[in-house]
């Protein structure tokens, strides 16, 4: 539509030779779905129900042409997610999965670029859980992830307990144990996943703290609001950030470097948010 010309089987968008349309997409687009609601109350909600589902197509479809397929399910999952919780949104269950269904049979079926890319993936999970349950992780026919995994684990066992540092998985893996010398693959920047990099760079203490961490995050805000039915339950403010960072710490997924600026700087911020809505009883100002 807009003239950009695909990369392989991915579109970046404006981002030119990044292929992070998908990821930017499904980081920022879960607040377009709260923006009218919260800051304009006086919004017509028969003009909402329109406009949210019309949210939704937009984005389902960009996300889908983009290529980028993680960030794609965890959009779709996202979405259930608040859907199912939501008290207000929950009544639209069953829309949301008929729109969801049409949309990715309708799109699949006319994109050749979407169809080769879903196809693709399905045979790489089919791959994936054939080789795992084999725990035959250094096939040379293995997929890129799982050789990265393998990578992960020899990385690991030189600084079982305290890690190589951060930003040393790049260093380390070079050195690691039982290292394949024919093998072609090259050692990445980090493992492409967050708890995977943790557990190489700070060790098993650093995996364990920011593990507690997340936990404490989820229970001041999730269990806290769904569960406690507390003083956060009125407060729909907090619900995509509760919802992001649930996506955002999601284990079973690639990702980018845990301790690069971006996705730090994207998850820290998310975090203040949420500490800071789920704590507001505790404010001095209240106090006094």
């Amino acid at each position: 539509m807009f003239g950009f010309e695909p990369i392989g089987r991915r579109l970046s968008g404006p981002f030119g030779d990044e292929l992070i349309a998908g990821g930017y997409l499904q980081r920022f687009s879960i607040f377009s779905f709260f923006l009218i609601p919260l800051f304009f109350k006086d919004f017509s909600n028969k003009y909402l129900k329109f406009l949210i589902p019309i949210f939704f197509i937009i984005f389902f479809t960009a996300l889908m042409l983009s290529g980028n397929r993680m960030p794609f399910i965890l959009f779709v999952f996202t979405i259930f997610l608040i859907v199912l919780f939501q008290n207000q949104a929950r009544k639209y269950l069953l829309s949301f999965v008929i729109i969801f269904s049409f949309l990715f049979i309708f799109i699949y079926n006319v994109s050749d670029k979407a169809k080769m890319n879903f196809d693709t993936f399905k045979m790489q999970i089919s791959n994936m859980l054939v080789i795992a349950v084999k725990g035959d992780f250094k096939n040379k026919n293995s997929p890129q992830y799982l050789r990265e995994f393998a990578t992960f684990y020899d990385t690991w066992l030189i600084n079982k307990y305290i890690g190589g540092g951060v930003k040393n998985f790049r260093y380390y893996c070079h050195h690691r144990p039982n290292k394949d010398k024919n093998s072609k693959f090259i050692c990445n920047m980090h493992p492409h996943n967050y708890y995977l990099e943790i557990l190489t760079e700070t060790g098993v203490i650093g995996f364990i703290l920011i593990s507690l961490i997340f936990l404490q995050i989820l229970y001041l805000s999730f269990y806290k609001k769904y569960i406690l039915k507390s003083s956060l339950s009125a407060d729909n403010t907090v619900v995509p950030f509760i919802f992001l960072f649930i996506a955002e710490i999601f284990p079973l997924k690639s990702t980018g470097s845990f301790f690069t600026t971006g996705n730090t700087t994207y998850l820290f911020l998310i975090l203040a948010v949420i500490i800071g809505l789920s704590c507001k009883e505790n404010l001095i100002e209240k106090k006094i």
